[in-house]
C-alpha cells in the first residue's frame, strides 16, 4: 500500500491531546508540481489559440499597424477617413484629448488589424479551393497554377501550427447528382451484363427523376450549415452504429521493423515506445507537429483527426457507440498475463524517463500475483457483439470498485498489452511468421487488447512491438504518421544502451503500477464466455499473409514514367482475374483531407480501362496494344483518384442520400441496391509520410512492414501495401478460410506474378518508355 500511503497529502487524528496534524511534503509538492505543469498547458493552449486564431498573419503584426496608422498620424494624416475622430466621440470626455486620441488610433487600429486577417483567411480559403494542380501534366503547367502557387507559398511563408490551417480549409462540396450517377454507371459497366447495364441505367434515370433531387436538396441544405456534409454520418453509421465485432472487422494493425528489432528487452522497448509515444502527444498538444501536406507540395491537410489521438476510448451502447475524450491522462493501462494495471508516466510534473518506465514495466513483468476471478479474460467483452458489453457495462461497471478501474482503462492515454509470445519473421519459418505475427496484431488471443481504445500498443516477449488502432476516430494516414514517429524516435532518437536497456537514470523510490481491482459476478464472467466465443470463431477465420515483394519497386517503375500506385493497383485486378475468372467491384482508399473534416472517398479501380487491359494480356494480344491498354488504364485510375480527392467521388454522396432517404421514410430501390453491393477486393495504400526521420541510406535494414486489415467481404480479400524506399513493397492479403474460394497466399502468389508479367511487358518496349509524353504526376498517398 506504499503507493497509496504516497497519495495521500495530508493525515490528521483527533487525540485527547488535540488534532495530531500530519503533512506529507512530498505529496504536497508533487501537487504542486502537478499544478503548475496544468496552468503552464492553459497559457501554452490560450498562446497557440491566439497564434492559430490570426495565422496567416502574427500576433506582432498588430504592433506594426498600430506604429504605421500613428505614424501617419502624426504626418497629419488620416488613412481612417474620419473613422478615428468618429469613434473619438464615444470615448468618455473625463480622458484627456491625447489619451482619447491614442485610444481611438489602438481601436481603430485593431479592427483594421482583425479586418486584414479576416481578408488574409478568404483569400487563402479561395487558393486551397483551387485543385485544377492536380489534373495538370508534369511539366506542362499553366500560368495560372504558377501564378496560384507563388501567392500559396506567400501566404503559407509563416511557419504554421498543425491547425493553423483548420478555418482556411474548403468545405467539402456536393457532387451533381447527374454526374454522380452517370459516373457510378460507368463504374459498374465492366461488371454487368448487357441487360443488367440496361436494368441499372433505368434505375438510375427514374432515381433521379423522382427521389434523388428531392434528396439533394436536403443534402445542399446540410452543406450549408455543417462543416462536413459527410464525416459525422460517416463516422455514426459507418463505425458507430455498427453492432457486430469490431476486432477485425473495423479495427486494423500496424507492424515494427521486417528486419530488425531494437532490443530483446520487453521492458526496455515498452520503455522506449511509451516515452516515444509520450514525446509524440505533447507534440499534438502544443502543436508542434507540422500540418500534414499533399507529398511534395504545401498544400495542407485536414488535421482534425489529431485531436482525439490518445485519451480516446469508443464506449459501448445499445444502438450505437459514442467516442469519448479526455484531457491529458498521465496514465496509461497495461495488460499483463491476465492483470490489469494503471503506469503513472507523470510524477512531479515531468515525464518519466525511458529508463524509469521499463523500470517500473519490469515490476509489472516481475508481479508474481494471479489475476483475479473473471479478469483475465475480460478485454473479451471489447471483442464481441457491442449489444452485450453495452448492457454489462451498464449494469456492473457503472459505479463502485468496476467503475474505477474501468475509467482507468478508458481514460488513459492509450493501453500497453506485454504478450507472453514472440513474434517476427525469425526461426525457420521467417514467411509462416511473419503470417502468424498479423494475426496476432490484428486479434491476439481475443481477450488480452483492449479494442475500444483509440489505439493498443503490443509489446512482445522478444522486444517485437505493434499497434492495434479503433477506426471510428480517424484514418490509417493519421495513426501511420504517429506510428512512424514512434518507430524512429525509438530507434535512432532515444536508443538503448549495449546491454539493451533504455538510457537514463532511474528513481527507485516510484511507487509501484498499481493493479486494477475487479468485482466480476458470474453473469459477467458468463457473458465475457460468450464474447470470446464470437470473437474467437471470427479471428480463427481470419486467413493473413504477409509478404515483401523485392524484385523491384517504385524506382524502377517510376523509369517507366507510371505512378507506382497505378501500376500496383492494375496489377491487382490482373491477379484477381487469374485468381477468380472474372472481375469485381474495387474498394481503393483515398482522402478527401483537402477539406475542411475530411475523411475517406472511394477510388472504384475496377474501370473500363483496366479491365480491356487485363482481357487483352490473357487472350494473348499483341505486345504494344497491351501497352497502350496499360498506359489508358494507367492514366484513367489516375483521374479516378484526383477526382475522389476533389470531392466529386461516387461512393459517399450516395451514402449520404440514402441516410437522407431514411431520415425522411423513402424507400429507394437504387439506393439500397449500390449500397448494398460487395466490395471483394478491398485495397489501402500505407502512406509513408515521414521519410526523414528515417536513415536508410546507412540504416537500410530498418525498413517498415506496414500494416493492414481483415476482409471486407465474406468471399473477398483486404490487400494493403506500402511502398518502402525504391526496391520493395510490402503486401497484407487477408481473406477468411471459411470461403473455399479465397485463399490469401494464393492471391499473394497471383500478385507477385502479376508484377513480374506486367513489369515484363513494359520493360521490353523500352522505346515507348523513354519517348513518353511526361513523368506520370506523383499520387499523393492513401489511407486504410
Amino acid at each position: 500500500m506504499a503507493e497509496a500511503h504516497q497519495a495521500v497529502a495530508f493525515q490528521f487524528t483527533i487525540t485527547p491531546e488535540g488534532i495530531d496534524l500530519q503533512l506529507s511534503y512530498q505529496a504536497l509538492n508533487q501537487i504542486y508540481l502537478s499544478g503548475v505543469r496544468s496552468w503552464k498547458k492553459r497559457v501554452s493552449r490560450l498562446r497557440n489559440r491566439v497564434i492559430k486564431g490570426v495565422y496567416p498573419a502574427s500576433p506582432s503584426s498588430w504592433l506594426f499597424v498600430v506604429i504605421a496608422i500613428l505614424a501617419t498620424m502624426y504626418m497629419r494624416s488620416d488613412p481612417s477617413m474620419g473613422l478615428i475622430t468618429k469613434i473619438q466621440q464615444h470615448l468618455p470626455l473625463s480622458l484627456s484629448a491625447e489619451k482619447q486620441t491614442m485610444l481611438s488610433v489602438l481601436v481603430f487600429s485593431t479592427l483594421l488589424w482583425l479586418s486584414l486577417i479576416l481578408a488574409l483567411r478568404f483569400c487563402l480559403k479561395l487558393l486551397l479551393s483551387y485543385h485544377q494542380w492536380m489534373f495538370e501534366q508534369h511539366g506542362r503547367v499553366s500560368n495560372t497554377t504558377k501564378v496560384w502557387v507563388t501567392l500559396l507559398r506567400l501566404l503559407s511563408s509563416r511557419k504554421p501550427l498543425l491547425y493553423s490551417y483548420q478555418t482556411s480549409l474548403p468545405i467539402l462540396p456536393v457532387p451533381a447528382i447527374k454526374e454522380t450517377l452517370s459516373r457510378y454507371l460507368e463504374s459498374v459497366r465492366p461488371l454487368l451484363t448487357d441487360p443488367g447495364y440496361k436494368r441499372m441505367t433505368e434505375m438510375a434515370n427514374q432515381f433521379e427523376s423522382n427521389l434523388g433531387n428531392r434528396l439533394q436538396r436536403y443534402l445542399k441544405l446540410k452543406a450549408l450549415w455543417a462543416t462536413n456534409y459527410v464525416s459525422d454520418w460517416w463516422e455514426e453509421y459507418i463505425y458507430l452504429r455498427s453492432r457486430g465485432p469490431i476486432m477485425v472487422n473495423s479495427n486494423y494493425y500496424g507492424m515494427d521493423f521486417l528486419y530488425v528489432t531494437p532490443t530483446a528487452l520487453q521492458a526496455a522497448r515498452a520503455g522506449n515506445t511509451i516515452t516515444a509515444l509520450m514525446l509524440y502527444r505533447r507534440k499534438v498538444n502544443r502543436e508542434e507537429l507540422k500540418p500534414s501536406r499533399v507529398p511534395g507540395t504545401v498544400i495542407p491537410l485536414c488535421a482534425a483527426q489529431c485531436e482525439r489521438m490518445f485519451n480516446t476510448t469508443r464506449t459501448p451502447g445499445v444502438e450505437t457507440d459514442v467516442l469519448q475524450h479526455w484531457q491529458d491522462s498521465e496514465f496509461v493501462a497495461v495488460y499483463h498475463k491476465g492483470r490489469f494495471f494503471r503506469l503513472w508516466v507523470y510524477t512531479a510534473g515531468r515525464l518519466l524517463s525511458p529508463r524509469e518506465i521499463e523500470h517500473q514495466i519490469q515490476r509489472i513483468l516481475d508481479d508474481p500475483s494471479p489475476p483475479q476471478p473473471g479478469e483475465e479474460k475480460l478485454g473479451a467483452l471489447t471483442a464481441g457483439d457491442r449489444v452485450p458489453w453495452a448492457q454489462m457495462r451498464k449494469q456492473y461497471f457503472s459505479s463502485g470498485i468496476n467503475k474505477r478501474s474501468l475509467d482507468s482503462i478508458e481514460r488513459a492515454a492509450f493501453f500497453i498489452t506485454l504478450d507472453d509470445e514472440e513474434q517476427g519473421m525469425r526461426g525457420e519459418d521467417p514467411a509462416g511468421n511473419l503470417d502468424r505475427y498479423a494475426k496476432s496484431v490484428l486479434h491476439g488471443k481475443c481477450y488480452d487488447r483492449w479494442f475500444d481504445k483509440s489505439f493498443s500498443i503490443v509489446i512482445y516477449k522478444n522486444g517485437k512491438s505493434g499497434l492495434n488502432a479503433e477506426h471510428s476516430w480517424a484514418d490509417a494516414p493519421t495513426v501511420a504518421h504517429l506510428w512512424e514517429f514512434t518507430l524512429a524516435t525509438d530507434a535512432f532518437q532515444l536508443g538503448y544502451s549495449e546491454d539493451g536497456h533504455c538510457k537514463g537514470e532511474v528513481d527507485r523510490s516510484l511507487p509501484l503500477p498499481q493493479r486494477l481491482v475487479w468485482d466480476i459476478p458470474s453473469e459477467v464472467q458468463a457473458q465475457v464466455c460468450s464474447s470470446l466465443a464470437v470473437a474467437q470463431a471470427l479471428a480463427d477465420d481470419v486467413d493473413c499473409h504477409v509478404f515483401p515483394f523485392r524484385d523491384f519497386g517504385k524506382g524502377r517503375i517510376k523509369k517507366l514514367k507510371i505512378s507506382p500506385d497505378a501500376f500496383i493497383q492494375i496489377c491487382l485486378q490482373l491477379a484477381y482475374y487469374r485468381d477468380r475468372g472474372g472481375f469485381c467491384l474495387t474498394y481503393e482508399a483515398s482522402m478527401t483531407r483537402l477539406f475542411r473534416e475530411g475523411r475517406t472517398e472511394t477510388v472504384r479501380s475496377c474501370s473500363n480501362e483496366s479491365c480491356a487491359f487485363v482481357k487483352a494480356l490473357e487472350d494473348g494480344e499483341e505486345a504494344e496494344q497491351c501497352r497502350n491498354l496499360f498506359r489508358l488504364a494507367s492514366e484513367r485510375h489516375q483521374n479516378l483518384y484526383r477526382m475522389a480527392m476533389t470531392g466529386a467521388g461516387i461512393d459517399r454522396h450516395l451514402f449520404c442520400l440514402y441516410v437522407v432517404s431514411k431520415y425522411l421514410g423513402v424507400d429507394s430501390p437504387f439506393l439500397k441496391e449500390v449500397l448494398s453491393e460487395p466490395w471483394r477486393l478491398s485495397t489501402s495504400q500505407t502512406p509513408v509520410q515521414q521519410m526523414e526521420l528515417f536513415d536508410l541510406k546507412n540504416h537500410p535494414d530498418f525498413i517498415s512492414l506496414g500494416g493492414g486489415f481483415g476482409p471486407v467481404a465474406d468471399d473477398g480479400y483486404g490487400v494493403s501495401y506500402i511502398i518502402v524506399g525504391e526496391d520493395m513493397i510490402n503486401f497484407h492479403v487477408s481473406s477468411k478460410y471459411s470461403c473455399s474460394e479465397t485463399d490469401s497466399h494464393r492471391f499473394g502468389a497471383q500478385i507477385s506474378k502479376a508484377f513480374q508479367d506486367v513489369m515484363t511487358l513494359l520493360s521490353a518496349d523500352t522505346k515507348t518508355s523513354s519517348s513518353s509524353k511526361g513523368p506520370a504526376q506523383p499520387q499523393p498517398k492513401k489511407l486504410l
